[in-house]
């Protein structure tokens, strides 16, 4: 049965999956730094932080292991800031030990998956970003059939430059077709290393994998994310990298493709 109370999706405007085809990819950084740009644009953000193999969001968010409250219609999420303009709902903040890892079997991860999705009190949100786990398992299914109650604007594909990783991605946008969920692009990251030095963009990797990907499956590239230390350095702090370096390519090259996200989502 549907809820029609806060505790639902119901006054959440759009919800984006975050896929990634294999681990490594820097599919919750990606998620991250979205919601930071989606912030800094004016936007009520929330991020559902479902992977159960390694809820990092938590720390690069900076909000450590808070304790998580129940009203009437849900668990409460986690607010960033004093303005509550960016809420964080983590798995990890329901581990007993932050280090102990998840040895379920099936059945048990999606439901406790179909809970979380269903038991937050998001409130009224322009984006949910939802970080997955890498892959594509049972644990997407359960987190796919219970958003599907409400509704899911799409997903957003991270892979990095290199076919292999490109490849992964390939069974991703398979997934998407095999249930239904619209693909709103594709998003290279890890594409060049941003010297710290004279900030010249280096191809350590190959280049343009992500993109040559959209084109053949028809996809939107909604650009590319170097690898830059300054990032890093502001994922592993928890801060707003946004705020700290917003005349950096890095953060022009988030923007742009947040930006690309929210057009795509407007013109639904």
């Amino acid at each position: 049965m549907e809820q029609n109370n806060e505790g639902s999706l119901a006054q959440v405007r759009h919800v984006v999956l975050v896929l990634s085809g294999k681990g490594g990819v820097g599919k919750s950084t990606i998620t991250t730094e979205l919601a930071l740009a989606l912030r800094h644009a004016g936007k009520k953000v929330g991020i559902l932080d479902v992977d159960l193999c390694g809820p990092s969001i938590p720390r690069m968010l900076s909000v450590g292991r808070p304790e998580v409250h129940q009203c009437d219609t849900g668990w409460v999420p986690v607010y960033t800031d004093a303005q509550k303009s960016l809420a964080l709902m983590s798995i990890g903040f329901l581990m007993e030990d932050p280090d102990e890892a998840v040895v379920w079997r099936g059945p048990k991860k999606t439901a406790l998956i179909g809970q979380f999705v269903s038991d937050v009190a998001w409130g009224e949100l322009d984006v949910l970003l939802v970080d997955t786990p890498p892959g594509t398992s049972d644990e997407h299914l359960a987190v796919l059939e219970n958003l599907k109650k409400h509704k899911v604007d799409g997903a957003v594909l991270v892979t990095t430059p290199q076919a292999v990783s490109t490849g992964d991605v390939r069974r991703e946008i398979t997934f998407c077709k095999k249930t239904g969920v619209r693909i709103l692009g594709i998003v290279e990251n890890m594409s060049g290393f941003v010297c710290p030095h004279c900030s010249e963009c280096s191809n350590i990797f190959s280049k343009g994998g992500g993109e040559e990907l959209a084109k053949l499956t028809g996809s939107v590239f909604l650009g590319s994310v170097p690898l830059d230390p300054l990032l890093s350095a502001s994922i592993e702090e928890g801060k707003d990298f946004a705020q700290s370096f917003p005349d950096s390519s890095t953060f022009s090259a988030i923007s742009t493709i947040s930006q690309t996200l929210l057009n795509s989502l407007q013109t639904d």
